[in-house]
């Protein structure tokens, strides 16, 4: 029997449930009656009594990492009970919130049986710092919703002579810097941004870029209408650096499944970890910098664009459908 632990959190989690409930997959705990601490603790504790009460041996225990300082226990009682603890990671606190050392992490993996991470840079990290436990990749995050995306019925056009691009994501000067700096590089195409904590004052005078504010998610997927989304984080314009630059070196970003699912190309780091399934997919194009983007947009040509649409719109409906995480759990 497979078992999942649920939890009221944010969309990547709760999509992660909807999939594995559909899989099969049995809530091993009482539903938390909110998004609490309180809620959260009553229900990994409970969790724990259930894990001793019900499972059996070779059963199956899917954990989404992190859940704090649950993991351990959970997985120790996992164990007595002879069942198998398979942890798909979201986030590594080692090397997003730094509030666990590489070490303590790779300790805390390695009690694991099987790991689920985000891509071949996050597994190859993860090795070359001390995890000996077995690691499958996920390729990309699904991204579930009842909304059609605006693009659905649109069939594979021309490049637009001036292409939208969309941002969706945190847009305060302290998280993005590169944000307020866009504006007086672009050249050719427009950016439409999507999101909170928006500095107006920072935004004055500019030409090429319009903020449309924040929109729930599945309100979001229905309206948002660009020719590529853009996949940037950081302090500069060059390349994505700062904390939450550095990051996607080994993470993928939520947003690339959302404009995937919208049915948009991406734009994305060269150096990002998910930029070789994007390339290797042919739904969206690479650069170094965003000054790069003026010429590669000028030079695409439209059989090309064509291309990255439809390829956009095939990986769009397979994340739609819960693929990349069914797949990643079929062993």
């Amino acid at each position: 029997m497979n078992y999942y632990i649920r939890l009221i959190s944010n969309k990547p989690k709760e999509d992660i449930n909807e999939i594995v409930e559909k899989m099969g997959y049995r809530n091993i705990a009482p539903n938390a009656t909110s998004n609490s601490g309180i809620a959260h603790f009553f229900t990994k504790l409970m969790a724990c009594f259930f894990i001793l009460l019900r499972m059996k041996r070779n059963d199956r225990l899917l954990i989404q990492y992190p859940m704090k300082k649950f993991v351990t226990p959970a997985t120790l009682c996992a164990h007595l009970k002879g069942a198998k603890v398979v942890v798909l990671i979201h986030d590594l606190g080692c090397f997003r919130r730094k509030k666990l050392t590489v070490a303590h992490e790779m300790r805390r993996m390695n009690r694991i049986d099987y790991i689920i991470a985000h891509n071949e840079k996050m597994k190859q990290f993860m090795q070359e710092n001390g995890c000996k436990t077995p690691i499958r990749c996920l390729g990309i995050f699904d991204y579930l919703s009842p909304a059609e995306p605006k693009k659905a019925h649109v069939s594979a056009s021309s490049k637009p002579a001036i292409p939208s691009v969309v941002y969706a994501g945190g847009l305060g000067y302290s998280r993005n810097p590169f944000l307020y700096e866009l504006d007086a590089l672009m050249d050719g195409w427009q950016l439409e941004l999507f999101g909170k904590q928006f500095d107006e004052e920072r935004a004055q005078g500019w030409k090429h870029i319009h903020f449309n504010g924040l929109l729930p998610p599945d309100k979001l997927l229905a309206e948002a209408d660009g020719d590529f989304g853009l996949v940037w984080d950081g302090n500069s314009v060059d390349e994505c650096s700062g904390d939450w630059g550095e990051y996607l070196r080994v993470n993928n970003p939520h947003k690339t499944s959302f404009y995937l699912r919208a049915f948009m190309p991406v734009i994305i780091w060269k150096q990002a970890a998910l930029a070789p399934f994007i390339l290797e997919n042919k739904c969206g194009i690479a650069v170094d910098s965003l000054r790069d983007i003026n010429s590669t947009l000028a030079h695409l040509t439209d059989a090309e664009y064509k291309e990255m649409q439809e390829n956009a719109r095939r990986v769009g409906t397979l994340i739609s459908q819960g693929h990349f995480t069914q797949t990643a759990l079929s062993f």
